[in-house]
């Protein structure tokens, strides 16, 4: 394992500097030094600001189930892992770092991390087979509304709560 991350980190120093260098061919290497410190000031400020974003304390129900938690915190870590990355030198650190932190694109580097995972971890985020689920009336809850439309069939995804078995 500790190899592998070696020779990955290598490589990856490899890059960047063959990024560093084509870009200082085309541009020129003072333009080039300037571009490399305009990301690591754009780095600092959009992981201060994103941070800020995920401190701010929010309504009690807006802090949801395990679920938004677990989202939320898998989201300061990719903001940290971001700005880190856009803070080192490096072109290719800098894109991988903005994919971290802008909030838009996030929600997509959290699903490929969370499939690498789970792959590495030798399970599925998607159930074996089909799923039936079946439309549950909670006591208490508001009537479905003319914009709601209840569906039962098998789901194809992630499934968060099927309710009781049919």
């Amino acid at each position: 394992m500790g190899h592998r991350v070696r020779v990955l980190a290598g490589l990856w120093a490899l890059a960047e500097i063959a990024v560093f260098v084509l870009v200082a061919s085309w541009i020129g290497v003072g333009a080039t030094l300037l571009a490399a410190l305009a990301t690591t000031v754009l780095g600092w400020s959009l992981m201060a600001r994103q941070l800020k974003g995920l401190a701010a304390p929010r309504p009690p129900r807006a802090h949801g189930g395990p679920l938004q938690r677990g989202r939320t915190a898998g989201d300061a870590g990719l903001v940290a892992v971001g700005g880190a990355l856009m803070v080192l030198p490096g072109f290719l650190g800098d894109v991988v770092g903005l994919l971290c932190l802008l909030p838009f694109t996030r929600p997509l580097v959290r699903a490929a991390v969370g499939r690498g995972l789970a792959a590495r971890l030798g399970f599925s985020l998607v159930p074996a087979g089909p799923v039936r689920v079946r439309a549950v009336r909670v006591p208490g809850a508001a009537p479905a509304g003319p914009r709601v439309r209840v569906i039962e069939g098998e789901v194809a995804g992630d499934v968060v709560d099927a309710g009781p078995r049919a």
